[in-house]
């Protein structure tokens, strides 16, 4: 499948399945803001946890920066941030397996979407359920294996200057050749640090060699073949706790779009040096993706 096809596929494929959004067929893209009004945050009587924490080495992205970016909380005293992930289409979110280790009833979560900063969310945030979870059926714990999973919404969300779908990376891409890569999330600043900031940070990162990361003085061993690694040799600049299955973005090198070409799995500690971020890549799940998009549609469709 071309580029210009793939810019489409997953809108395509949420009108197929049965819902609506005005993304106009693209995906990738930031649209041009209104004028920005903070409004307060609540969730009916549940106050939100204001001890976020964020992108090690990062700065606080524009209000909108990266539309198609989730925060998934759990709730308790108060709300959580917990991973992030990235909306695929009106109703899929696509994020790691390992954020749901330890949640059962995944129903009681909030997916909190068109926010950046997420005490003020601004006019354009809305909230979800969940309505369920497709966890790839080879994910492992022990190992972070196939850490990729899908979110299906509790209703489907319409676009707009702040929600935007984005571009997953289809196998025809050469994914190595981009050179502006980013990725962004409320995850810790330190391996040891809890100092908050509830706006969301991003920073630039650049990939590294597989076989590198790979190597006995890196991760001997531990890096899966479907595996990207991003972020700096000496280490400073990482994504950490918290940041789990937010996207790894790189631009179009011949449009202003941008490809999800990586969810946040695993690392040791936090930008330390020859252990980068560990992500798992979308492309190599181009097909798992669409396939359970699709297919849970028809279930649905036929129950």
């Amino acid at each position: 499948m071309n580029r210009l096809g793939l810019l489409v596929l997953l809108t395509v494929a949420g009108l197929a399945l049965g819902t609506w959004d005005n993304c106009g067929g693209t995906c990738g893209l930031r649209a041009p803001l209104p004028a920005y009004h903070p409004m307060p945050y609540y969730y009916g009587n549940v106050a939100y946890d204001y001890d976020m924490t964020r992108v090690v080495g990062g700065v606080g992205a524009v209000e909108a920066s990266w539309p198609w970016i989730v925060s998934i909380q759990h709730p308790g005293t108060r709300l959580v941030h917990w991973c992030g992930g990235s909306l695929i289409s009106a109703e899929w979110v696509l994020t790691a397996a390992h954020c749901f280790d330890k949640f059962e009833n995944v129903s009681m979560m909030y997916v909190v979407i068109g926010a950046t900063q997420l005490s003020q969310p601004g006019p354009g945030a809305v909230v979800r359920n969940i309505k369920q979870v497709l966890m790839h059926h080879y994910y492992k714990q022990i190992d972070y294996s196939y850490d990729i999973a899908l979110l299906q919404l509790d209703h489907p969300i319409q676009c707009s200057p702040y929600i935007q779908i984005a571009c997953v990376a289809d196998p025809t891409l050469i994914v190595s050749e981009f050179d502006n890569c980013w990725v962004a999330g409320w995850g810790a600043t330190t391996a040891r640090s809890q100092d908050s900031s509830d706006r969301l940070q991003e920073a630039k990162v650049q990939f590294i060699d597989l076989q590198l990361c790979n190597s006995s003085s890196w991760y001997a061993g531990e890096i899966h073949p479907y595996n990207i690694c991003a972020g700096y040799p000496q280490g400073t600049i990482d994504t950490c706790q918290g940041d789990s299955g937010g996207p790894l973005m790189c631009q179009d090198k011949k449009a202003d779009y941008w490809w999800v070409v990586g969810l946040t799995s695993f690392g040791k500690g936090c930008a330390r040096p020859n252990y980068p971020g560990v992500y798992t890549s979308t492309q190599h799940f181009y097909d798992w993706i669409y396939y359970n998009m699709h297919t849970h549609y028809a279930a649905e469709s036929a129950s």
